[in-house]
């Protein structure tokens, strides 16, 4: 088991959402903390109630996860604030809502630098120093959306299953070094977080679209940011290699496993049917 109290993590999107619960979270059980995103005020807020509530050492670290050079200095920071630094948790991501035709080569290569580039350069940046430590844990956010794939999240799904692929395969390479470091993969369902109203939209996707794909998300998004992170970190304590958020996510995961090729057809009926019920 991993535990938490003691250690020290570095938390990227930790200024909202699953992040902002996770920090919370994890300082409540006694870590320390290494925040990251791009809204300082934001972190600069958490990092105060923290303190407040917990006195665990928290620094505060703007990052934009595109920027690979940003990365590099953040381990640097994050590292020299936290020696003892053994979690690292890839938690930041966005949206871009559109289906293939209507969303630009350069809003997917966008969102894929942020949810998969972002991935993979602060796994890279950090693990040297997670190597050196007795036990050591790599989180990283994929989705739901990395094990089933709905129309109109090409560009969402791309990174998502990229994120999946990558950190299965780094987990196995790891064990079969003998590294200390453990790697946890998380598939949320439907959380609600803002990532949907944050999300940007496909060139040619118009304000009647951009409200409809809200409102599905809306129908689907039941679990709260605070229960998604005390499943994360239930997972990270249990050393659990795939992490399934909510009830949601272990149906769907069920389902792609039994219907591969056709569970998209009994889900979109599914979601017509939830859909129908809320509106009443």
């Amino acid at each position: 088991m991993t535990a938490i109290s003691g250690s020290a993590a570095a938390v990227t999107g930790a200024a909202s959402g699953i992040g902002r619960a996770l920090a919370q979270q994890l300082a409540a059980k006694g870590c320390d903390l290494a925040l990251a995103d791009r809204d300082e005020a934001g972190l600069q807020t958490l990092a105060a109630e923290i303190g407040r509530d917990t006195k665990r050492k928290v620094s505060v670290h703007r990052l934009d996860v595109a920027d690979a050079g940003q990365i590099h200095d953040f381990a640097e920071a994050a590292i020299t604030a936290h020696p003892a630094l053994n979690i690292l948790i890839n938690n930041a991501g966005v949206a871009l809502l559109g289906t293939f035709a209507e969303v630009e080569q350069a809003q997917m290569e966008w969102l894929i630098n942020i949810n998969f580039w972002g991935v993979v350069h602060g796994t890279r940046a950090f693990l040297p120093h997670l190597e050196k430590q007795r036990e050591a844990h790599v989180v990283n956010l994929s989705s739901i959306f990395g094990i089933v794939a709905p129309p109109g999240q090409t560009a969402y799904c791309a990174s998502k299953f990229a994120v999946r692929g990558f950190s299965e395969s780094l987990r196995h390479e790891l064990a079969m070094a003998n590294s200390p470091v453990r790697v946890s993969v998380v598939h949320p369902g439907g959380v609600a977080t803002n990532i949907a109203r944050n999300a940007r939209s496909g060139g040619s996707v118009d304000n009647a679209q951009r409200s409809e794909m809200i409102d599905r998300f809306d129908v689907m998004a039941k679990k709260t940011p605070p229960a998604a992170a005390a499943r994360i970190i239930e997972g990270i304590e249990k050393n659990q290699p795939r992490i399934l958020v909510g009830s949601d996510a272990r149906f769907m995961d069920l389902l792609q496993r039994f219907r591969p090729a056709s569970y998209w057809s009994f889900l979109a009926k599914r979601m017509e049917k939830m859909k129908a019920q809320a509106g009443k």
